[in-house]
Formats: structure tokens, C-alpha cells, sequence
């Protein structure tokens, strides 16, 4: 959102720079709560890096993907796929890990396919490039989640220092990214970007990233892949207001109607987890 209000301001985009800017905040956040003697991990090393790069990889990937993807098709039909990637990545979760989806949670994904897919039905563009694109999308999207969780069972590691090394190899990856694609030289010939406001604005976007990182590891660790897959999904929900309400952002009917769809099948698959340890219960 910080970006959508700077739109205006900059002669391209600065969608990787970005993203670097916010790696770099959260780095800087978590090496002072170390200084401060706050949390405590181990200092970098080859081999932690070696570990923790093909989370890293599938980050970028996801990243590169869907900004081709949003490119070469239109918004509702990458939120139909974007719901397409978290069945695949429920199947990841079961081939890989054994975690069988309960057969609520698997109607909570029919219903937010099927709500995705309606109000997609009027405003969908699809061509053989896009389709390659969003494709590779869901696969490197639950890919990232489907090795977050071994990397978070494997690497003896305390969350902080996860988020230390991945957000270190963010920079390190998309950095030369951004420089080759022109962004740097975008925002060096943006001075009316240059301000006070602008920096404080995305040393903010910073340190919600860091909570965000955080945040994605313990839940992937503790609830596993799928549910952390089906949280990314209802995250649109408060965004789609947060812009209706800050930015003035239409909503259409469309729009409303997958809110609300979304919403019934977050509450159905949240349902299907609680009620899940109940019925293992009673059948033993």
C-alpha cells in the first residue's frame, strides 16, 4: 500500500528495491535485538547458508513469478490461481509430510476456488505465456512454503536467527536483481522520493516485515504448510479494505462477494482444524 501512494512519484517500479529495502530494515532490527542481548543465534557461516538458500531460491522465484504473471494476466484470474496454489501445496503436504487434509478442510478449499473462479467469471484474460506464468507461480509458491517447513524441522536454529539469515540472503539474491533490471538507477533518479517521509514509511513496512517473517516461520512450523497457505489466502481479505478504506479503492460487487466467500471458507477450514483433534479422539 506504502507503494501504491509513491505510484505517482516514480517513473517505473520499484517492486524487488522494495522488497531489498524491506530486507535490509529487518536486519538491521534483528542485529540490534541481538546487541541488545535480546535474542541470541549464531553468527553467519557457509554451510547455514547453504541450508537455508533453496528457501530462498523458491522466495525468489515465487517473487519473479508473480510479478510475470500479474503482467501477463489479469488480476481476478491470478486470484483464481492463487487459490489453485494452495491445493498444491496441500498435496505437497500430505506427499511429503503425511498430513492428510480433513474433508471440511477440503470443502473450505472448494469454496474459495469457487468463489474466486464466480467473481472472476467477467474479467478473465488468459494467454499460453501467462498460463506458463502463473503455473510456475503455484508450484514455486507452495515449493517455498513445502521446504520453509523442512528447514524449520532441520536447521538447528532459534526463529530469530531464521529470520537473520533469510532476510540476509534476500538482499544478497535480489539485489543484483534490482540492479540489473534498472531499479537502483529508477530510484537514484527519483529525488522527489528522497525524503524523511518516505524512509520512515519503509523502515515501517520493515519491521512489520520482520513480525511477518517471524510470524510465517512459527506458523508453518507449528500448524504446517497448509494452513499457513490457506492464512495467505484470507490475508487478501483485510487488504481489498484496507485499500477501500485508506485509498478509496472501488469495490465492486465482485469484489464483495469473493470477501465474503473467502471469509466463509476460512471460518469452514479454521472449523475443520478444531474440530479435527476432537474426532481423533473419539475414535480411539
Amino acid at each position: 500500500m506504502y507503494a501504491y501512494s509513491y505510484n505517482h512519484l516514480i517513473d517505473g517500479n520499484l517492486n524487488v528495491l522494495l522488497v531489498v529495502f524491506q530486507a535490509v530494515a529487518a536486519v538491521i532490527l534483528v542485529e540490534a535485538c541481538r546487541f541488545a542481548k535480546i535474542v541470541e543465534y549464531p553468527h553467519l557461516s557457509t554451510s547455514l547458508l547453504r541450508a537455508w538458500a533453496p528457501v530462498n531460491v523458491f522466495f525468489c522465484l515465487m517473487l519473479f513469478t508473480g510479478m510475470a504473471a500479474l503482467q501477463t494476466n489479469s488480476v481476478p484470474m491470478v486470484t483464481v490461481f492463487k487459490n489453485v496454489a494452495n491445493i498444491c501445496t496441500a498435496a505437497g503436504d500430505y506427499f511429503f509430510y503425511g498430513n492428510r487434509s480433513e474433508n471440511l478442510a477440503i470443502a473450505a478449499f472448494c469454496v474459495m476456488l469457487g468463489g474466486a473462479s464466480f467473481a472472476a467469471a467477467n474479467d478473465v484474460s488468459c494467454t499460453y505465456t501467462g498460463l506458463f506464468w502463473m503455473l510456475s507461480n503455484c508450484l514455486s509458491t507452495s515449493g517455498y512454503v513445502l521446504y520453509m517447513k523442512h528447514a524449520t524441522q532441520t536447521i538447528q536454529m532459534s526463529k530469530f536467527g531464521m529470520v537473520f539469515v533469510n532476510n540476509v540472503l534476500c538482499v544478497m539474491f535480489l539485489l543484483p536483481v534490482a540492479t540489473m533490471s534498472g531499479e537502483i538507477a529508477i530510484f537514484l533518479r527519483s529525488p522527489s522520493i528522497h525524503t524523511a517521509d518516505y524512509f520512515f514509511k519503509y523502515a515501517f513496512a520493515g519491521c512489520v516485515g520482520f513480525f511477518l517473517n517471524f510470524a510465517s516461520l512459527n506458523c508453518v512450523a507449528a500448524a504446517g504448510p497448509t494452513t499457513y497457505a490457506i492464512t495467505g489466502s484470507l490475508n487478501k481479505v483485510p487488504s481489498i479494505l484496507l485499500g477501500y478504506f485508506l485509498f478509496r479503492t472501488p469495490m465492486t460487487s465482485e469484489t464483495a462477494f469473493f470477501i465474503t466467500v473467502s471469509l466463509c471458507g476460512g471460518f469452514l477450514y479454521s472449523y475443520a482444524k478444531i474440530m479435527s483433534p476432537k474426532q481423533r479422539q473419539s475414535t480411539k
